[in-house]
């Protein structure tokens, strides 16, 4: 029986030339970045390398790229550090209901400190409205992180009106594009983004790392302290293997992300057609308009998500409820919560389909018709 994997917004398989080339680093560079000797020089130059590739991808700075350990540690970095580096001109932070956890828990945690946070509603398809964000806007407001696009239900925010909103005020504006990028254009100055978070396991590079795009007039605080790498804003060395991994990946995500664009669309609307041609019922989540090319959430009415996710499985076809990061909680998907509301029957029976490197129609094709089969076995 072939497997099917179709969670590619939970992490993506790196790409074979990614592999090649973190291979060869692992096996010829093994220098300190920070040495001066040539090892070290050598291993600089990779560094220096990915981050230029990185920055030009975003049409940023080369020195306002800052390495993380992935996307959480660059939402945390962004939102608390800049927090703590803001509070004497404010305390208030703005965000939404249906943000990653890495956001939220964030600025749970700011709010333990005494900071104030908003968190913003959702329609039916998982925006927000401009008028509550200027509504909610205060003098005392430091910072706004809305995310690019969701990792539940793939709605994208609008980013570009956002940063026009904020133009003229203090709060700086920080984005989580973790799900977003390598798939959407991105130009942190014609949006007008302060501070942007990226993965590289999202886009076919390797785990562990990431990045923080940081406008060289954002007031930052570190988040470790050690070293004076990434000037001085995330002490540590570098992991070189994995830094020249996620330039790579950047690279190949630039260069295909048209077509990797209409692929994608191409599979998630093939199975959606299936579907409706067996007769299956289901409804889509998320906003059929504004939405990223790789992620379909669908919900089957007269269904339960566990005995859907446990069929699936048993038939090779690897699907998700949600976020990967509340894996085996019993708790409804907080998205679908902040959009339907708690006793709505979408947080209760929703699969989350996602597409990505490898994925066929033939595969497609097959996900559909297990999935009819399912269904109409659990419902009758």
């Amino acid at each position: 029986m072939e497997r099917v994997y179709l969670d590619h917004a939970a992490t993506s398989p790196m790409h074979p030339e990614v592999i090649d080339e973190m291979t060869a680093v692992m096996k010829e560079d093994f220098g300190n970045p920070s040495s001066i000797h040539s090892f070290g020089r050598a291993s600089r130059h990779l560094v220096d390398h990915a981050r230029t590739i990185i920055a030009d991808s975003i049409h940023a700075d080369y020195n306002e790229i800052i390495f993380t350990s992935g996307g959480t540690e660059a939402d945390n970095l962004a939102i608390i550090g800049t927090a703590e580096a803001n509070k004497e001109k404010g305390n208030h932070i703005i965000t939404t209901q249906t943000e990653h956890h890495a956001v939220l828990h964030a600025c749970e945690f700011l709010e333990s400190k005494g900071f104030e946070v908003t968190y913003l509603p959702v329609d039916r398809s998982g925006r927000i409205a401009l008028q509550d964000l200027e509504k909610e806007l205060r003098d005392d407001t430091i910072l706004v992180t809305i995310m690019f696009g969701n990792n539940e239900v793939g709605t994208l925010q609008p980013i570009k009106e956002i940063g026009e909103l904020l133009q003229d005020h203090q709060a700086y504006f920080h984005t989580d594009a973790v799900q977003a990028f390598g798939l959407t254009s991105i130009d942190v100055r014609d949006l007008g983004v302060d501070l942007l978070s990226v993965s590289g396991h999202k886009i076919n590079g390797p785990k562990g790392i990431g990045f923080l795009y940081s406008h060289k007039g954002v007031d930052l605080q570190p988040g470790s302290y050690g070293g004076e790498q990434e000037r001085k804003r995330r002490a540590g060395t570098e992991n070189v293997p994995a830094i020249v991994g996620l330039g790579r990946a950047v690279e190949i995500a630039r260069h295909s992300l048209e077509e990797k664009h209409a692929s994608l669309s191409g599979l998630k609307n093939l199975l959606r057609q299936t579907l409706a041609d067996k007769g299956t019922q289901f409804e889509e989540n998320g906003s059929l308009e504004h939405g990223l090319p790789h992620v379909l959430n669908l919900s089957f009415p007269g269904t339960d998500v566990e005995s859907m996710l446990m069929n699936l499985d048993m038939s090779g076809i690897a699907v998700s409820s949600g976020s990967a990061c509340t894996a085996g909680s019993i708790e409804p998907s907080h998205v679908l919560v902040a959009m339907y509301g708690k006793q709505s029957d979408q947080s209760r029976n929703s699969i989350r389909f996602s597409f990505g490197l490898g994925n066929t129609e033939e595969q497609i094709e097959r996900v559909a018709h297990e999935v009819a089969n399912i269904v109409k076995r659990l419902t009758t």
